[in-house]
């Protein structure tokens, strides 16, 4: 590894660092009809039915809500709760998952007993993905998608907006995870694949270990494959970050996830919006060529120039492909939306943010941070820069 040397480039300008925190996910790509399924989605899928009647002490400490307060047994805090006569706009409405691929796709990631952030996180484009339709112009391509995740289908963190499941001391990682992982992968004949995970912050080093030994196996196995890693910010710890940069992956993906004065509401304290421009800024200059990526919600109370704002932030440390979608609320919990973006607005994000500089931008009501739209785009953006680099 070029860790040392990474670290101490003086071309590098010092980064300040909020206080530590981790995360970390893993999603794939697959040119084949077969992902991978979490044998905990029933299970998980139930809890969150039932949630809304937990007791008071659970939603406090996952959310720090206000029992009582609200329709909803267990207490809404000022920025949860659901009004049952708002309907969704027909653009954010999709069929049911079905089809033969989707359950091929299903019955594939059982047998292998990997997690999916398509199911864990309840995506709404889970039908679409698995079922390989449905490109960023809406032309099918074949091109079957799965997100999965590392570290186990449990998070240390709790931010507001998302549906996977949380515990301060989750189960411990399994060693033998990123060499199967891996091994599970390169059998599937894939071209492109991103690796993720929930945070770990009990971990020393947030999990970019496991991160980086399931990439190593992975590019022993199958040096052609494109590998792309959505992860936590591993509570700002800078040589993590260079571990995994240096690890072999072709892109380093981090979420912002919201604009600067939502950061608090929308993401656990742990989280930050300083600390996720440190650790894009960070992966981007520690290796020369290193594509950034990073996403932002919309229809969370934030106004236009605050979107701009953030937009120029990331443009401003490099980050060269950005995603926005629509925040979905997945229980009465967790965060209210304040607003359904139009499609004709998020198009309009995606010309401002080219025109400013990103090199790509998938803007759309249902684009998540991994999704297929434009993967065909990175593909060639990242042999493109292994070309100049050669």
């Amino acid at each position: 590894m070029l860790l040392n040397k990474c670290l101490s480039n003086p071309s590098i300008p010092p980064i300040p660092i909020p206080s530590p925190k981790p995360k970390s996910l893993i999603t794939h790509r697959i040119q084949t009809p077969f992902i991978v399924r979490s044998e905990a989605v029933d299970a998980h899928r139930g809890k969150l039915k039932s949630e809304p009647s937990a007791s008071p002490s659970a939603a406090e400490k996952l959310f720090g809500s206000a029992a009582g307060a609200g329709p909803y047994p267990g207490g809404m805090g000022p920025h949860t709760g659901r009004d049952p006569s708002v309907k969704k706009p027909e653009w954010l409405r999709q069929r049911a998952p079905q089809g033969e691929r989707y359950q091929k796709v299903k019955e594939s990631l059982s047998r292998l007993n990997l997690h999916t952030v398509c199911e864990e996180a309840q995506c709404p484009n889970i039908g679409e993905c698995w079922n390989g339709g449905g490109g960023s112009g809406g032309e099918e391509d074949g091109i079957a998608t799965a997100t999965i995740m590392l570290l186990g289908d449990t998070c240390t963190r709790g931010c507001r907006f998302c549906a996977v499941k949380t515990s301060r001391n989750p189960a411990p990682p399994d060693p033998m995870e990123p060499e199967n992982t891996a091994r599970a992968i390169a059998s599937w004949g894939v071209d492109y694949i991103v690796l993720t995970s929930v945070d770990r912050d009990d971990l020393s080093d947030g999990g970019s270990g496991h991160f980086a030994q399931t990439v190593q196996v992975l590019k022993n196995l199958k040096p052609e494959i494109l590998v792309e890693c959505l992860t936590s910010d591993f509570r700002g710890d800078l040589q993590a970050v260079s571990s995994l940069v240096h690890s072999g992956l072709d892109v380093f993906a981090h979420n912002i996830e919201t604009v600067k004065r939502l950061q608090r509401i929308v993401r656990d304290p742990r989280a930050g919006y300083e600390q996720s421009l440190s650790v894009l800024k960070h992966a981007k200059f520690c290796k020369e060529g290193m594509i950034t990526k990073s996403s932002i919600m919309l229809g969370l109370g934030e106004t236009d120039e605050e979107v701009k704002e953030t937009m120029a932030d990331l443009r401003s440390i490099g980050v060269d492909i950005l995603t926005l979608g629509q925040y979905l609320q997945p229980t009465p919990l967790h965060l209210t939306v304040k607003e359904f973006v139009t499609p004709e607005k998020f198009a309009h994000w995606k010309d401002y943010g080219e025109s400013i500089g990103f090199r790509y931008v998938a803007s759309g009501p249902l684009v998540r941070s991994s999704y297929r739209a434009g993967e065909l785009y990175v593909q060639s953006m990242v042999r493109e820069s292994k070309e100049r680099q050669s």
